[in-house]
Formats: structure tokens, C-alpha cells, sequence
């Protein structure tokens, strides 16, 4: 009978000369994730400068906010199989594309039907950045150091949050505090959406720096490059052709899953698919993106005033960078249900109290004194708890709770779910908060309650099991 058994690996941690020049490649690949922050949010100081340039209700406003996920959804879905024919280098090299793209276009509209169409273009560089990146770092990375420059991606993400902010609130001020102020000629908004040009080149700059994937290499013949690109991530003492050997043979021994493999049980799906989906809908369903996409029209709406909003927003997504960064330090060491259950305690507290604060009148056009602060305050809160919790930890579930056969398709399914339900917060928020403000955030306080009994009754802990061991 003849062994299957994979060749055995000379892999091991890159030598220490090695190792900056992988960090700069893990770097440069998480550059996509920097712009995937940054585009995704830069929108928030725009949205009311929208609505008074082109004279739009709260309905239509929130379809161009939110029109860019459609993109993100069709970028996620494709970029996969974009990249595996024609590489994850000229895939992150399209996305750079993509991005620059959009930030001219979005920045020089000529009518709201451009300005959306913009959107979904940088939505779609977006979706590519959210598959590309990780999984090229997964793919470049020696073994010993993967999951902590695998981390670089979400780090980037909240950074690229931060950055926006910041440039926002410097352009603001520098057109005196009036987002239709002038600058360089055009408005105020228009310029914040514009800047996203000079990363997204340096991205697209970055993309020619960086080795192509070994693994795409040898998926395509080509084993001396895929030879030399492990000797410069790995060093000079692995054994390449034993390294060349265990890639192809775990190419050839994968299990293509298909939406197919996804069905059974009682309600269409397995059980652990509707956990995936259950997880991916909750991240989103307490209003997490409300944060980014809107904090800025958030805040004025209660009085604050548009100079101060935009200060907010910023400090709101150094909060987010600090709970990451928890996250990050604890996920392996708690392990991933506790955190999401102390996440989900803080984010009841955070958001109860905007709704409370938020259910008070407004006096010469703001909240009351001890109400704005509750409300300031709680948001932080809100944003910490996540940030050291869902945030982090429903992507590290999701990557490690399905069981090999249909980890793809799986995976597959609930960033789609997570896609449509981000879309139906953000497209549904600006009719919600001129209804009204205070129950809309005890809507999304119900969901942040309701996902406690969920993680104690459905979602089994991860940490410390192998991929295997989940069936």
C-alpha cells in the first residue's frame, strides 16, 4: 500500500536576518487592509455635506453611504478566484487600481449617480483588500511568525479608521469648520475623499516590491521562483525541496468545498453554518459601523458642535485601535468565548446608556450637559468593547470553527452574511435615528444582550485545537 503521507517539512522560523525583510512584505500586503479602514470610513466626514449639496433625504443618503457594500460583497465573492488565476500580487495591484480610481471620482462628482457609482467601485477594491491580504501574508509567512504577521491585516484596518478621522478633522478645520468650505478649489468633502489617491498609490508602489506567493507559483509551474522566494522568507537553511514538496502536496490533497457541502440538518444548512452566520450577524447588528459611518452626523444631531464631531470620531477610532490591540494580546491567552462574552456585557452597558442619554429632549438644539457626556462616554465604551472582543474574535471563530471539508464554502457564506447585515445597518440607520435616536439604540442594545445566550449556547471555544480536531 502506498503512503500518502505529506513530505516532511524543512521549514523553520526565519532566521533573524530574514525577518525584516518579511515583516516589510507583510507590510506592504497590509496595505490593502490600511485602505480597506480608511475607505471604509473617510465617508463619515462627507455625509452631511451630501445631503445639503445635492438636497437628499435621509433614505436616499443612506443608499450612497451604503452602496458600497454591494461592492465589498462582489470584491470578497471574486477576488479568490481572480487571484489564483492571474496571481495575489496583480490581484493587490488591481485593487490599488481600484482604489485610486475611486478616490479621484469620488472626490469630483458631477451628479449623486456618479458619486455612488464611485462607491461601488471602491467597495469592490475594498472586498479584494479584505481577501487578498490575509490570505497572501498566510501564504508568504514562515510558520513560526504567521499568526502574528497575520495580525498586521486587522491592525492596518484600524489604523487606516484612525488615519481618516485625523485628515478629516485636519481638513475641517483647515476650511474653517464648513465641510462645503473651500479647498484647493473644490469642497471640503470632496478633498477628504480624494486623499485615499496617496495611499492607494503607495500601495499599488508597494505591490512591485513584494514576491509573488510561492504557492501561486508552484500552482503554476513555476518552482524555481517559488524556490527562491521560500529561501528569502525562510532562509538559507531550509530544506526547498522538502518546502516545495509539502505545498504542492497539500494542494493536491484539498477538499474543494462547495455550497453543496454546506447542506443538512433541520433548516437547510448545518448547525455549525448557521453558528458562522449567527456570529458574522451580531458583529453587526449592534450597530458597530453606526460608529464609522455615521458618528460625525451622529454627534451634530444632538448639538455637538461639526468641529467637535469630527474630533469624536477620531478619538472614538484611537479607542478602536486600543481594544484591537487587547484583543490581539488576550485572544490566545482568555481564549476567543470569554472575550466575546466580557465584549458582549460591555457593549449592553455602552449602548443602553446612549439610548438613555439619548431619549432626553434637546435644549437650544443639544442634550443636556450630563446626557452629552453620558453619550460621549458611552460611545468610547461601546467602541472599546468591541474592539477588545467581536471585532477581533468573530474572524478568529470563523477561520478556525468549521470543519476542513467545508472551511471554504463556509467561510464563504458567513463574509457574505456579514456583508449584507453591515448593509442593512448602515443603509437603514438614517431613517431609524429621525425616527427615533433613543430606540434605535435600544434596538441594537437588544441584539448586543441577545448575543450572550447565543455564545454560551451555541459557540464552542477554539482556542488551542487544531484545525483538525473540528471535525
Amino acid at each position: 500500500m502506498t503512503s500518502t503521507a505529506a513530505p516532511k517539512s524543512g521549514a523553520r522560523s526565519a532566521q533573524p536576518e530574514h525577518l525584516g525583510h518579511v515583516i516589510f512584505i507583510a507590510a506592504a500586503a497590509a496595505m490593502g487592509g490600511f485602505l480597506f479602514g480608511y475607505d471604509s470610513s473617510v465617508i463619515n466626514g462627507a455625509v452631511e455635506a451630501i445631503r445639503d449639496r445635492y438636497d437628499i433625504g435621509s433614505a436616499a443618503l443612506a443608499q450612497v453611504i451604503a452602496i458600497a457594500l454591494i461592492g465589498c460583497a462582489i470584491g470578497a465573492a471574486t477576488a479568490g478566484r481572480i487571484a489564483d488565476r492571474i496571481g495575489r500580487i496583480r490581484c493587490m495591484q488591481i485593487s490599488a487600481v481600484l482604489f485610486t480610481v475611486s478616490a479621484v471620482g469620488s472626490a469630483l462628482p458631477f451628479a449623486l449617480w456618479d458619486l455612488a457609482f464611485w462607491r461601488v467601485v471602491g467597495g469592490f477594491a475594498i472586498g479584494m483588500a479584505s481577501v487578498i491580504g490575509p490570505a497572501y501574508i498566510a501564504e508568504v509567512a514562515p510558520p513560526a511568525y504567521r499568526g502574528r504577521l497575520g495580525s498586521f491585516q486587522q491592525a492596518a484596518i484600524v489604523i487606516g479608521i484612525a488615519v481618516s478621522q485625523l485628515v478629516n478633522w485636519g481638513l475641517l478645520n483647515a476650511a474653517g469648520g464648513d465641510q462645503r468650505g473651500k479647498l484647493m478649489g473644490i469642497e471640503a468633502w470632496q478633498v477628504m475623499l480624494g486623499v485615499m489617491v496617496i495611499p492607494a498609490v503607495l500601495y499599488g508602489l508597494l505591490s512591485f516590491a513584494i514576491p509573488e506567493s510561492p504557492r501561486f507559483l508552484i500552482s503554476v509551474g513555476k518552482h524555481e521562483r517559488a524556490r527562491e522566494i521560500l529561501k528569502e522568507v525562510e532562509g538559507d537553511t531550509v530544506d526547498l525541496d522538502a518546502r516545495v514538496s509539502e505545498i504542492e502536496h497539500a494542494m493536491n490533497s484539498e477538499h474543494k468545498s462547495t455550497f453543496k457541502d454546506l447542506l443538512g440538518g433541520s433548516f437547510f444548512f448545518k448547525p455549525i453554518v448557521w453558528v458562522g452566520i449567527g456570529l458574522s450577524v451580531f458583529q453587526q447588528f449592534v450597530g458597530i459601523n453606526v460608529a464609522f459611518y455615521y458618528s460625525s452626523t451622529l454627534w451634530q444631531s444632538v448639538g455637538v458642535d461639526p468641529t467637535d464631531s469630527f474630533l469624536y470620531s477620531f478619538t472614538t477610532s484611537i479607542i478602536n485601535i486600543v481594544g484591537t490591540v487587547i484583543a490581539m494580546i488576550f485572544v490566545d491567552r482568555v481564549g476567543r468565548k470569554p472575550l466575546a462574552l466580557i465584549g458582549s456585557v460591555g457593549m449592553v452597558i455602552g449602548l443602553g446608556l446612549e439610548a438613555w442619554a439619548f431619549s432626553f429632549d434637546l435644549v437650544d438644539g443639544k442634550l443636556p450637559a450630563a446626557q452629552g457626556w453620558t453619550a460621549l462616554i458611552a460611545a468610547h465604551v461601546f467602541v472599546l468593547f468591541f474592539a477588545l472582543s467581536w471585532g477581533v474574535v468573530v474572524w478568529v471563530f470563523l477561520g478556525e470553527m468549521f470543519p476542513n471539508r467545508i472551511r471554504a464554502a463556509a467561510l464563504g457564506v458567513a463574509a457574505s452574511a456579514q456583508w449584507i447585515a453591515n448593509w442593512a445597518i448602515t443603509a437603514s440607520f438614517p431613517s431609524l435615528a429621525d425616527w427615533n435616536l433613543s430606540l434605535t439604540y435600544v434596538i441594537y442594545t437588544v441584539f448586543a444582550a441577545l448575543s450572550i445566550p447565543f455564545v454560551l449556547k451555541f459557540v464552542k471555544e477554539t482556542k488551542g485545537k487544531t484545525l483538525e480536531e473540528m471535525g
